[in-house]
């Protein structure tokens, strides 16, 4: 259940029976949940009473979720998930690039994205503390757990939850091999089946964001066939 000062969470979805179902699921877990079925409304909302966490989809009549984080960053840097479907790739991104903290691709399982939630809450609780003590460096590299926070030679590179989960996994024993199955677990947990395919996009997408800030970043490998494992200088 949600803490006794219950976090307040906006879902903003075209999409009727998402909104309907979600909202039930998230209320049930203790939060509370104001739903929008447009960006218009939903930034307003946003803007004038600021929740915890925000819930968009992208694609959405009159403002759709791209837009409305633009417009809610430049006031505002509260939490956003973005809520996808499966070839809006470019979308995400972009999405990134503004400031979204994760995604979740449609079909999803509300047990996935309750996990989600909680992850990034917690990282945005996280912000101004301490740095935790499973803190990781590997050379260039810095991963704070805690704070999902992630430094590659002193610039923070925004990773998604997912993202840090699966490198977190790796670079805590470098050298060693994971394969997609054991990468599956630890990003999202044992009992929600995700294609394997799921990992490699997550694998490409991370490597992307390092090479914005080092062309040469070669430290995730392919061991194809077997899985990825992080090299360690």
């Amino acid at each position: 259940m949600g803490d006794v000062m219950s976090e307040k969470i906006i879902l903003v979805d075209d999409d009727s029976n998402i909104l309907a179902s979600v909202s039930v699921a998230l209320r049930a877990e203790g939060w509370l949940v104001e739903t929008y079925n447009d960006g218009e409304q939903g930034l307003i909302a946003l803007q004038r009473n600021p929740p915890d966490i925000a819930i968009l989809d992208i694609k959405m009549p009159r403002l759709d979720g791209m837009e409305v984080l633009k417009k809610l960053r430049e006031s505002s840097d509260i939490p956003v998930i973005f809520l996808t479907s499966k070839d809006d790739e470019i979308d995400e991104a972009i999405g990134l690039r503004m400031g979204a903290d994760d995604y979740i691709t449609k079909p999803f399982s509300q047990k996935l994205l309750i996990e989600r939630i909680r992850a990034v809450l917690r990282r945005s609780s996280y912000k101004s503390s301490d740095v935790s003590d499973k803190m990781i460096q590997r050379n260039e590299l810095s991963l704070d757990p805690d704070r999902h926070l992630c430094k590659w030679k002193d610039l923070e590179i925004r990773l998604t939850v997912t993202e840090f989960l699966i490198l977190y996994s790796l670079a805590i024993r470098p050298g060693l091999v994971k394969n997609r199955d054991q990468l599956i677990d630890t990003a999202y947990g044992e009992t929600i089946y995700v294609d394997d395919r799921t990992i490699d996009s997550h694998i490409k997408r991370m490597r992307r964001k390092f090479r914005l800030f080092d062309k040469n970043f070669d430290r995730i490998e392919t061991l194809y066939g077997v899985g990825y494992r992080y090299r360690d200088g």
